[in-house]
């Protein structure tokens, strides 16, 4: 299984992502926007895993220490990296951002402790909306994108461990193990 774990949203919350995805849809000619049922936001990736591996991550999950924090969404952007661009919403630089920083940053340690190679990369909190965005005329795209983008508060409460998969030849994200902070 194809595995990774994430925050999910809420309905509310991701109403209003939607709501925005659906905008820059509108403003494209083409492109692969992300399903409803597929917004969240990536804490650490695992790649291929099997079922001991999968049992050493649930373990992992269990084994982090955090408290309801909340996560303010605001601003977004377009990265343009040829046939790869991507159309994202991002975290704002606060108190919630810290507090998602130190429970990637566990995750990430109990992973390691665990086996798991990481990637390494550095941890840039973002909700991707679309891939592969054909705009229309409208010029600077990431102006465009953050002046309608609306501050978003997003409470967390849990993480989840996600398995990635194609289903009828749609991308699938199915959460198979959910762990709530200590005061959820």
């Amino acid at each position: 299984m194809r595995l990774f774990t994430a925050i999910n949203f809420s309905d509310n919350t991701r109403s209003r992502l939607l709501a925005l995805r659906d905008e820059l849809q509108a403003k494209s000619r083409s492109g692969n926007f992300t399903a409803p049922e597929n917004l969240h936001l990536t804490l650490v990736f695992l790649g291929e895993c099997d079922e001991k591996q999968t049992v050493a991550a649930k373990m992992a999950i269990n084994s982090v220490n955090f408290e309801p924090f909340i996560l303010t969404i605001a601003g977004g952007g377009y990265l343009d990296k040829g046939r790869s661009n991507l159309v994202f919403s991002e975290i704002k630089n606060d108190s919630g951002r810290n507090k998602l920083q130190k429970l990637r940053d566990e995750l990430s340690t109990n992973f390691s402790a665990k086996g798991f190679e990481l990637d390494g990369r550095k941890f840039w909190p973002h909700i991707t909306l679309g891939r592969e965005v054909v705009w229309k005329d409208i010029g600077d795209y990431s102006s465009f994108i953050d002046a309608r983008f609306p501050t978003i508060e997003a409470h967390v409460t849990s993480i989840e461990l996600m398995k990635s998969e194609r289903v009828g030849g749609k991308l699938t994200y199915t959460a198979i193990y959910e762990r709530k902070s200590n005061d959820a």
